[in-house]
């Protein structure tokens, strides 16, 4: 047995004498050009290498053989095998035993023989597989490589799923056997001629000839896999996409669908790339065969909410953008235009189809601890809910023109305590009153709420904030606060709003049939005090556990000009007291409402941690008002005060509790509870466990009536899910919400699903149903995506699934 150094020597001197032979046949670096035409990514200079254990040289047959470890490096590429033979006639190489190729894109070839010239452009190869750099498979019984960039597989199997490592033999859970399957490599296509397509090793479908791109390539030129879907009121209907690869940076899709009920859609779709970022431009029409496929049982049109439009033509058009200006500033827009109110919704236009479209066109900048943002938004309410005013209810919402927020925190301390710098301007436009009456309660007396008035008004609202902690000796933590809000405020409202709020005021306006134009501001100074004393127990069995007992008070003036048209509430008009609110400065959700008089908001924080991974939460308390005036009491346009839980001089208790579990469980309920009988006013109860083979989830949501603030009945809502897998790969899943006060079923779907590396099948049938006219809308939707190949079936589903 030759050392250790022996070999070494042997390797060396075969690498040299070869490389001498080599060079004595071809140039070296003609050689290297040559085989640069398949290795284009090739750095110029690249010198080749060889190695092997053992070189045999013949000069009667012109011959060099390497034999024993052989491999050959050049630019990235790798060869190696058993025996490499090179004959200078001819100038081709031989290698057998355990061949591998690697080139410098990592597509791998496999083989026991492989015949190529000396510039691997061409070449037979024997017993093939070829594995590319994002693991798609090619495998043959025999195989030619022509010009360098032609592939020729004779009785070839195609696939991209991954290997069984368990049984390699394994039929795959798909793949496609042809009779021949070329390669182009300069056409990036692979062409099946005389192919099969096997599901699970079952022969599924004979195709004579087709062409995909090669699994290398992410964009080409070409017809997309046709997707198909159901709806009720549009029937049955067939999608169609070709997609034009025009650019590196541009592209174009465009599709064709077919409905059964309402005929031909068309869809177009523009997309181009730069540097610092990209834009996209789609528009869609159809001419409805069939609009009275949309009139409900009051025989109205469930789209518009009026009568049947004659106009049967509908369309949209859509841009998004976004680009970065610079690495701290960034720009771009999202702009919806449409015929009506529903159309995108309706026939389902990827990236317009949500129940509310924001169009904005926006500036952002992100420095430190610095933040800008500046929009202008129109809201597009795409709903087929039917009420008294749905023909107007697009031109009630309002254009924000503009609305900027803008934060700024000091790095430097200030008084030793930290200082915040907040600003927000809004500046909105409506064209028509939005106004509501509610159903009759009280003695038949309407209520009436104006959520936005006919005209303009503006707000400028700066804040500015400080806070330092402090703790003792005994672990107290005190935290006081100063801060200061002011506004500047401007409406120039209409007669129609004037005269709605004359209906709602107990002293009615003067002159309200004149607009009105004014001017004022208001300001709100705050002085606070948090007092936190976290306590911390230590048990014998491992666990621990932190209760935080917590009192804040706040000393603040009264919220000035609340009620009428003084200062409208655009964004402040959501109003949720609950656990996570209990300990807010400011319980209004937005700058048009603040909170004015002196609070104190008192109560205990809790967190728990177990040896057994088990964790709780828990949040409970109270809040007092203690000096001047409500502002949760003081009404409003849109009462957004009433029934808050907030209203009274002590309000309502809140709690919340959740547990959570190192096996997948967690669990929470939270509440609203009178503050003198602790009836319910509030709840909901959530819990989920996902697992295998099981995931559940069930969630339980309690409202009381509130019919100041548009609610006059009870809210009660139940929605359960399911998920099991039946096998490793196989899932059913299901989800339902049923309206425990409508006795209705809103909603529910039941689906089946297979998913693994390669090949995923998804299948949906969801129903829901209108609260108002319990008309029922059915959806089917299945989706087939092979991958490399494309997918097939609904591009999107209409059920919640369970993941």
């Amino acid at each position: 047995m030759p050392s250790s150094r022996q070999a070494h020597l042997a390797r060396l001197y075969a690498a040299s004498a070869l490389a001498c032979l080599l060079a004595c046949a071809v140039p070296l670096p003609a050689f290297a050009q040559e085989v640069g035409k398949v290795a284009a990514n090739v750095p110029s200079g690249s010198q080749m290498l060889l190695a092997a254990d053992t070189l045999v040289y013949n000069n009667d047959n012109q011959t060099v053989t390497a034999v024993g470890g052989v491999q050959i490096d050049y630019g990235g590429n790798r060869l190696v095998a058993q025996k490499v033979i090179y004959d200078r006639n001819t100038k081709r190489m031989v290698a057998t035993g355990n061949v591998e190729i690697v080139n410098s894109d990592g597509t791998k070839i496999n083989s026991q023989h492989i015949d190529i010239t000396d510039d691997f452009a061409d070449g037979f190869v024997n017993a093939l597989r070829v594995e590319t750099i994002d693991k798609a498979y090619f495998a043959a019984e025999s195989a030619e490589r022509m010009g360098g960039v032609l592939t020729t597989f004779h009785n070839g199997v195609y696939t991209a799923c991954e290997p069984c490592e368990d049984k390699p033999d394994k039929a795959p859970t798909w793949r496609v056997k042809a009779r021949k399957i070329i390669w182009n490599g300069e056409k990036k296509t692979v062409r099946f001629e005389n192919a099969n397509f096997e599901f699970f090793g079952f022969p599924l479908a004979y195709l004579p000839a087709f062409e995909i791109a090669d699994p290398t390539v992410k964009r080409k030129s070409g017809f997309l896999i046709p997707s198909i879907s159901y709806n009720s009121h549009l029937g049955y209907s067939v999608k169609v996409p070709y997609y034009f690869a025009l650019s590196p940076t541009y592209d174009l899709t465009v599709s064709g669908s077919g409905y059964t009920k309402q005929g031909f859609l068309g869809e177009a779709e523009w997309r181009q790339r730069f540097n610092n970022g990209e834009y996209s431009l789609k528009i869609a029409g159809i001419q409805q065969r069939d609009p009275d496929a949309f009139i409900d049982r009051a025989g109205r049109n469930v789209d518009s909410g009026t009568a049947a439009d004659p106009n049967k033509r509908r369309g949209m058009m859509g841009t998004q953008g976004q680009f970065a200006i610079n690495e701290r500033w960034n720009f771009g827009w999202d702009v919806l235009l449409q015929t009506d109110k529903n159309f995108s919704s309706t026939y389902n236009i990827d990236k317009y189809n949500g129940s509310i479209h924001r169009s904005t066109v926006y500036l952002t900048g992100l420095n430190g601890r610095n933040y800008f943002d500046v929009r202008a938004m129109h809201f597009d309410v795409q709903e087929n809910t039917l009420n008294s005013n749905i023909a107007a209810r697009s031109n009630q919402q309002p254009w924000v023109l503009p609305s900027l927020d803008y934060a700024y925190i000091p790095e430097a301390s200030v008084a030793g305590g930290q200082l915040s710098l907040n600003v927000n301007t809004r500046v909105l436009r409506r064209d028509e009153l939005d106004q509501t009456f509610n159903v009759p309660y009280n003695a038949g007396t309407p209520v009436q709420r104006v959520r936005g008035i006919e005209g303009e008004s503006g707000r400028l609202t700066t804040e500015a904030e400080w806070k330092r902690s402090f703790v003792t000796d005994d672990g107290l933590v005190l935290t006081p606060l100063l801060a200061l809000q002011g506004d500047v405020d401007y409406l120039n409202a209409s007669s129609g709003s004037l005269a709605a709020v004359n209906q709602m005021a107990a002293n009615p306006l003067i002159n309200a049939n004149d607009d009105m134009r004014s001017s004022f501001a208001r300001y709100m100074a705050t002085a606070g005090l948090e007092m936190r004393w976290p306590l911390l127990f230590s048990m014998a069995s491992g666990s621990s556990h932190v209760v935080e007992p917590m009192a804040q008070l706040f000393l603040r003036p009264n919220e000035q000009y609340v009620g009428g048209l003084a200062i409208p509430n655009e964004d402040a008009q959501s109003m949720v007291f609950d656990a996570t609110t209990l300990f807010e400065r400011d319980k209004f959700s937005g700058y048009d409402r603040i909170e004015g008089g002196s609070r104190a908001n008192v109560g205990f924080r809790y967190s728990g941690s177990y040896i057994n991974g088990w964790g709780t939460n828990a949040i409970f308390g109270q809040s007092y008002q203690i000096g001047g005036e409500n502002s949760f009491a003081a009404p409003d346009l849109v009462n957004v005060g009433a029934y808050s839980g907030l209203q009274n001089t002590k309000s309502d208790y809140v709690g919340l509790f959740g547990i959570s579990s190192p096996n997948g469980f967690a669990a929470s309920v939270s509440g609203r509870f009178d503050e003198q009988t602790f009836e319910v006013r509030r709840a909901e109860v959530k819990a989920a466990y996902s697992g295998l083979p099981v995931s559940l989830s069930a969630k339980y949501a309690f409202i009381q009536a509130q019919p100041l603030y548009g609610f006059t009945t009870d809210r009660h809502e139940v929605t359960l899910g399911a998920s099991t897998h039946l096998a490793e790969n196989w899932r059913v899943f299901g989800t339902g919400t049923y309206d425990l006060q409508q006795s209705l079923l809103v909603k529910d779907g039941v689906g089946f699903a297979y998913n693994d590396s390669c090949f995923t099948y998804l299948m949906t049938y969801s129903q829901s149903r209108d609260l108002n006219t319990r008309e029922v809308t059915q959806s089917i939707g299945f989706n087939l995506s092979f991958r490399t190949l494309g997918d097939f079936g609904s591009s999107t589903s209409a059920i919640d699934t369970i993941q």
